[in-house]
């Protein structure tokens, strides 16, 4: 499903040494869109006046989970709710105890509490909107079989989305950064030409970042779609495939970028881009999938995928609360040990069983 950008019949279709090809290339646009993405964000952030943190939760977030809502609404009107209710929730654990637990066990992760004691409620409270519907639906249904999210919740989330979007540019006004390096080459043209000056800056640094995620977007469907036929060609089931591979794809995005900001010099970007793609995660993928279709919610997801999720979130919120400036080291090797619990059971339970 993750390479449904590229049809499928290109990579099956293709020679080995084309796959292999083609998983080079996919590294060359990662790690090229990544950079373009990150350096336009800073700039689009230094022309605004907006933080970084603000930037990446809002705009870079949009872009970094726009394929995981393409897929779920592709999923959702294929028949497969399981699987677009399932990206969401999985993009959530994935971004949260895997590539920010990775990440700020690489380096201390700056905490911005204007921010995050903002954006970092709405954060969890969209994880725990999500639980709470779902465990409404239950109890109404009469247990935790045939459950089904209606499409009137998926609209309702869509509103929230245009709310959260309303509410973090009023946001940014109140906390303004300057990023010293950048402002500087924004504030070149003085006089009357400088509005000018500032929309083409905005308008062409927007470009930029578009450009950059979509190649990210381009490599992360190219490096899934080939590497998940060579599997196929050398043997690896695909359960576990399904488990491993599509699961890491998923947050391919949020990983790239999170890596590029950290060799860049701007953590707080990526900060941003975590905490924003798990609100995007339910209400942009999960609310236009069920707005496109109903989606069934599978029991595993009441005792597995779900507790799992709002684990990480309320142990992300509590390190926000206990720490001070900075995240420390110790809570993103406690996160990423939570993810590597829940593969090894998701291996174990499904990829292992047949």
């Amino acid at each position: 499903m993750l390479a449904d950008l590229i049809p499928e019949t290109v990579f099956v279709d293709a020679g080995s040494w084309l796959l292999w090809l083609m998983a080079a290339a996919a590294v060359g646009l990662l790690v090229f869109g990544a950079d373009r993405a990150v350096t336009a964000a800073v700039r689009l952030a230094a022309v605004l006046g907006m933080s970084k943190v603000i930037i990446g939760a809002t705009v870079v977030s949009l872009g970094t989970t726009s394929p995981e809502a393409f897929t779920s609404v592709t999923a959702a009107f294929s028949g497969k709710p399981g699987l677009a209710l399932g990206n969401g929730v999985g993009s959530i654990i994935c971004d949260t105890a895997l590539v920010f637990g990775l990440c700020c066990c690489i380096r201390q992760l700056p905490l911005n509490r204007f921010v995050l004691n903002r954006h970092g409620w709405l954060q969890l409270g969209s994880g725990v909107l999500l639980v709470v519907v779902v465990g409404v639906l239950a109890v109404s249904g009469g247990g935790l079989h045939g459950v089904t999210i209606p499409r009137w919740v998926g609209f309702a989330f869509l509103a929230l989305l245009v709310g959260y979007m309303y509410i973090s540019v009023r946001w940014a006004r109140q906390h303004p950064e300057i990023v010293p390096e950048e402002a500087d080459k924004a504030d070149k043209t003085k006089g009357p030409a400088a509005g000018e000056h500032r929309l083409r800056m905005v308008m062409w640094n927007l470009l930029i970042l578009m450009v950059g995620l979509a190649a990210v977007v381009l490599g992360s469907n190219l490096m899934v779609g080939s590497a998940g036929e060579l599997c196929s060609r050398y043997g690896v089931p695909q359960n576990v495939l399904a488990v491993t591979l599509v699961a890491f794809g998923t947050s391919l995005p949020e990983l790239v970028t999170a890596i590029a900001s950290l060799v860049k010099g701007h953590a707080d970007l990526l900060v941003g881009n975590i905490v924003g793609a798990d609100i995007l995660n339910v209400l942009f993928v999960i609310g236009a999938s069920a707005a496109a279709v109903p989606l069934d919610v599978e029991t595993e997801f009441f005792y597995l995928h779900l507790p799992v999720m709002l684990a990480v979130l309320v142990m992300l919120r509590l390190f926000i609360f206990f720490s001070g400036d900075r995240f420390r080291r110790w809570q993103g090797a406690l996160l990423l040990s939570v993810y590597v619990g829940y593969y090894a059971v998701l291996v174990v339970k499904f990829g292992v069983a047949r």
